[in-house]
């Protein structure tokens, strides 16, 4: 397996409410032939039902229609296809303000970020939160489709002067590569097909795009990070002396051999051998699973982290994070939580509080400080532990936290380390 070729791709979906994102789905679905017989049957039935011409192909997503009237509080939703080329996970996240939270959840693994803009509305606040959300998470591909062209008559002016007004409004975000499709879900148009309606634009499909975006280099090949999470002792006759320590890698590429430090202790050795659930390995890379044996016998537990030995991480108890809040109680200063870091976990306390951000305007917030549900901040925070990170920008996982209320184990906030 060539780690420059990964099959798996993840996208998120976001767009305002009414932007086409499960008609956008389903087309995807349908139009690939990645549903079957009786799902579709069981759609055409409800569409026939509610007196609708043809196939309503949002309601193979909409599952959550009915939670989503009752005002439950919504999930991500996460939907799986494929193709000859590749196999797709897609995340789908609801667009409101209140869901935030969601999008985030939805969006932190994800390589690419599909937003939708209404072609008759352009770009609008929620535009600019998703993509910003998107840029403050380092999705390293942003798709801007450019929905609903059919009730725009397909205009090349309308295309152009959205995609003018969202260039301009990036340059202030940190993405890296951004592509623009004129699409309409509802008639299938550059979807899967290309359109005889935009002859005007020369790009892929959507899925051309999804199968062909580059994502081999979305990983952090450059620095060696295996968190431990397993010590593996067979303790049997057969495996009398085995000692491994299991985990997924993180970042940089393994090798037999290969000069590693062990932390916290700092402990110098070298790599004996890789295995995998299929038999030994030469090399092991982001995101795959394996085990290492080391050449000398020193104690390692789950939290620890072999990494090379001329590339360390940061250690230090104190960190610099953006978080999303995700509670009905606002984040308390000087509060006390769990704190979740790789395979590692330790106590941490809230020092300061440096600023909210309002997401709409990207406005810095000094003065207002109380940080509730779905709010962007950034904070310090000081660990019970030395913690073992990269910036987030440079490792999106070494470089991620969650905070865990202590009293009622749940997950308070996701947090990316400046």
């Amino acid at each position: 397996m060539d780690y420059k070729h990964s099959e798996l791709l993840r996208f998120t979906t976001a767009g305002n409410v009414d932007d086409g994102k499960s008609t956008l789905i389903g087309r995807l679905l349908y139009d690939s032939k990645s549903i079957f017989e009786d799902q579709l049957e069981a759609v055409q039935k409800a569409s026939e039902r509610r007196g609708e011409e043809g196939v309503n192909l949002a309601l193979l997503t909409d599952g959550l229609k009915a939670e989503r009237e009752q005002g439950i509080t919504i999930d991500v939703a996460y939907r799986y296809f494929s193709t000859p080329k590749r196999k797709f996970i897609i995340a789908d996240t609801p667009g409101h303000t209140q869901y935030t939270r969601n999008m985030v959840t939805g969006a932190s693994t994800a390589n690419v970020a599909l937003i939708l803009v209404d072609a008759r509305t352009g770009i609008v606040e929620q535009t600019r939160r998703h993509a910003f959300i998107a840029s403050l998470l380092q999705i390293p591909h942003l798709v801007i489709c450019i929905n609903k062209m059919d009730l725009v008559d397909f205009s090349e002016e309308v295309y152009t002067t959205i995609k003018e007004e969202f260039e301009k409004f990036s340059y202030k975000l940190d993405v890296k590569d951004v592509s623009f499709i004129p699409i309409s879900a509802l008639k299938g148009d550059n979807i899967v097909t290309r359109s005889e309606n935009t002859p005007w634009y020369g790009g892929g499909t959507l899925l051309y795009t999804l199968e062909n975006v580059h994502i081999g280099s979305d990983h952090n090949f450059i620095d060696a990070r295996f968190p431990v999470q397993f010590v593996i002792r067979p303790n049997n006759d057969e495996f009398h002396d085995y000692r491994g320590y299991a985990g997924r890698v993180a970042g940089g590429i393994l090798k037999k051999g290969d000069e590693v430090t062990l932390l916290p202790s700092g402990f110098t050795t070298k790599i004996a051998k890789i295995d995998s659930h299929g038999g030994e390995l030469a090399e092991a890379f982001p995101p795959m699973s394996v085990t290492v044996l080391l050449e000398d016998d020193y104690d390692l537990s789950r939290g620890d982290m072999i990494v090379r030995t001329h590339n360390q991480p940061n250690v230090s108890q104190d960190l610099e994070v953006m978080i999303c809040w995700f509670n009905e109680r606002p984040l308390q200063l000087n509060g006390k939580y769990a704190i979740l870091h790789t395979t590692q976990e330790a106590r941490c306390i809230v020092k300061d509080i440096r600023y909210r951000l309002d997401i709409n305007t990207l406005h810095r917030d000094v003065d207002d400080t109380t940080i509730r549900m779905n709010d962007i901040a950034r904070v310090v925070l000081r660990t019970t532990k030395p913690l073992f990170f990269d910036s987030y920008r440079r490792n999106r996982i070494t470089g991620s936290i969650i905070l865990v209320d202590e009293h009622t184990n749940e997950t308070v906030a996701a947090g990316m380390i400046i």
